[in-house]
C-alpha cells in the first residue's frame, strides 16, 4: 500500500454516514480514483457536500472492489476534525494535498517542513547546519544504520557524539 499523489482526480458520491464512500464515477475532465490511485493504495482526499457546511480532509484507502474510498485517517473536518456523518446529497470527492502535510517555501525563502525530514541521501553544496538552540547536546547513531562519514571522520552505528554547549553541528 503506497501513498499516491495524483492530479485531477475527482468523483462524486451519494454515500451517507461516516463509513467508506462508494464512488459514482469521474466528473467530466477528471480521472477516476481507480485510474489514478489504484487498488489498496492511499491518498489524501477531500469530501465536500456542496451547499452544506459538511467537509472532510484526510488519508483514504481506495479499493477497486466496490469502487470505494475508506476514510482511514481524518486530518481536518467540519466536525471538530472527526469523521463527518454526511447527509443526503451528491458529494464531491477528490484528491488533494493537505496544508498540514505540505512542504513549502515561506515569504523569506526558507523551505518549511512541519515534521522530521527522512531521506535516503541528502546532498548539500555548502554544508548542512543545525541551529545550536534547537539541537540536543548528544546524538546517538541508531544501531543497524550505516555509519556517518564526514570528510576524514567515520562514526560507526551505535556510537554517541556529544557537542559542547553553545556549539552547533556542521556537516560539510
Amino acid at each position: 500500500m503506497a501513498l499516491i499523489l495524483a492530479d485531477r482526480v475527482r468523483e462524486t458520491s451519494t454515500t451517507t454516514g461516516t463509513g467508506a464512500l462508494t464512488l459514482a464515477g469521474a466528473v467530466v475532465g477528471y480521472q477516476t480514483f481507480s485510474a489514478a490511485i489504484g487498488n489498496a493504495n492511499t491518498c489524501y482526499y477531500t469530501i465536500a457536500n456542496p451547499g452544506i457546511a459538511e467537509w472532510e480532509v484526510g488519508i483514504g484507502t481506495y479499493a477497486t472492489s466496490g469502487n470505494t474510498l475508506t476514510r482511514t485517517t481524518v486530518l481536518k473536518s467540519s466536525n471538530s476534525n472527526a469523521a463527518v456523518s454526511f447527509t443526503a446529497g451528491s458529494k464531491d470527492v477528490f484528491v488533494t494535498y493537505p496544508a498540514s502535510k505540505s512542504v513549502y517555501q515561506d515569504a523569506a525563502g526558507n523551505v518549511v517542513i512541519t515534521n522530521e525530514l527522512q531521506a535516503a541521501e541528502i546532498t548539500a553544496t555548502n554544508g548542512l547546519v543545525q541551529n545550536a538552540t534547537t539541537i540536543s547536546t548528544s546524538y546517538t547513531i541508531a544501531t543497524g544504520y550505516n555509519a556517518l562519514s564526514v570528510g576524514p571522520i567515520t562514526i560507526a552505528s551505535g556510537v554517541s557524539v556529544t557537542v559542547s554547549s553553545g556549539q552547533r553541528w556542521v556537516v560539510i
